[in-house]
């Protein structure tokens, strides 16, 4: 079996969410078969097992997209994986598997930031109805997703005619970046990794602060002077929030390992991972009432009403009790042993070999 792995949506300078989903399933897959990686910078490599197979091939956003597959028809790959949806399917002569991690970008359609502004348009447009979404993964012999909940949507939407397999996502082991043990012994810290934009109803999580003297917000990720001056103005007279605009994986997971919960009243979501990765580290979780944080999280966190700031108040004081913390704790670390990437390439490979027999 020749094998091509899409790699050019590994980032080189931080990784998001599609970049670590490359590179984490690329690597575990390259553990149990023989796998060719396709780039656009050779820098990708490193991020890849060392002395992997690759060829190089224009950016997923390059004008020459749509026709990726005839370049690739001159390698003869049996099957090529794509952890996103664009490459182009015209004249290929191999089995090709995309994959849509969600639905989101269709109940808000906020185009990546990165992107320039015609990209941005293109993006807007392309979700704008699902069109364009059906002829894609329609020009494909399976369709991947990251989770159940996602399947669902893209089942109900009736998004392809092809079989939908989910290769779940899984979270990075925040172990490595700590040098002491974590510590449990009474909650104080609330930890939110997560964008800022208006869905993610970081509103509420700053108007609860009003009943939660005790702790302090901890809001890590990068937040635009603009974002950060709307927010605070929402901070309750002696409530402890702290912007950090930003922080490495190493003080992540510190801010985890201190006696802390994750949270997010995240009105709607795509996949959750920082919940996912909160729970590798024993660190349970107060988070919104979706049905993909049901689908990540299980039993190891409770769940409040998205935009009722009360009741997320209530729920991390109900999550801070002594006997509450301990048995949230020790089953956060259970539900996250489901989910492994080496799980997931596995999952993967075994689609592969069916598609090809």
């Amino acid at each position: 079996m020749k094998l091509f792995f899409d790699a050019r949506y590994i980032r080189i300078d931080f990784h998001d969410g599609i970049s670590r989903f490359s590179a984490e399933l690329a690597s575990a897959l390259k553990q149990q078969t023989d796998v060719t990686f396709i780039i656009c910078n050779i820098n990708q490599l490193k991020f890849l097992p060392l002395g992997s197979d690759y060829v190089m091939l224009h950016k997923p956003t390059s004008v020459f997209e749509p026709f990726t597959s005839l370049r690739l028809n001159q390698y003869e790959p049996d099957v090529v994986f794509s952890p996103m949806q664009t490459m182009g399917a015209v004249g290929r002569n191999f089995k090709l598997i995309l994959t849509l991690h969600d639905m989101i970008y269709y109940r808000h359609r906020t185009p990546p930031h990165q992107f320039n502004p015609i990209l941005r348009a293109g993006w807007w447009l392309y979700h704008a109805t699902y069109a364009p979404q059906r002829l894609a993964l329609n020009s494909a012999d399976l369709v991947a997703t990251v989770s159940q909940t996602s399947k669902s949507d893209i089942v109900a939407a009736k998004l392809t005619k092809r079989p939908v397999i989910v290769v779940p996502n899984a979270p990075q082991q925040l172990h490595q970046y700590l040098t002491g043990d974590i510590t449990t012994i009474t909650p104080k810290n609330l930890v939110y990794m997560g964008s800022f934009m208006e869905y993610k109803n970081v509103e509420t999580l700053i108007r609860g602060m009003k009943d939660l003297s005790d702790f302090t917000l901890h809001l890590l990720s990068r937040i635009s002077p603009e974002r950060k001056a709307e927010l605070e103005k929402l901070i309750p007279s002696g409530a402890k929030v702290i912007f950090y605009n930003g922080v490495s994986d190493k003080e992540y997971a510190e801010k985890l390992a201190d006696n802390a919960l994750l949270v997010t009243a995240s009105l709607d979501e795509g996949y959750g991972l920082p919940i996912a990765e909160a729970l590798v580290l024993g660190v349970p979780a107060v988070i919104s009432d979706l049905p993909i944080f049901h689908e990540v999280a299980g039993e190891g966190a409770l769940y409040f009403k998205p935009t009722d700031s009360a009741d997320f108040a209530k729920q991390v004081n109900q999550a801070s009790s002594k006997s509450n913390y301990h048995k949230l704790s020790g089953t956060a670390i259970k539900q996250s042993q489901k989910f492994s990437w080496k799980t997931s390439a596995a999952t993967l490979l075994k689609a592969i070999e069916s598609l090809l027999q």
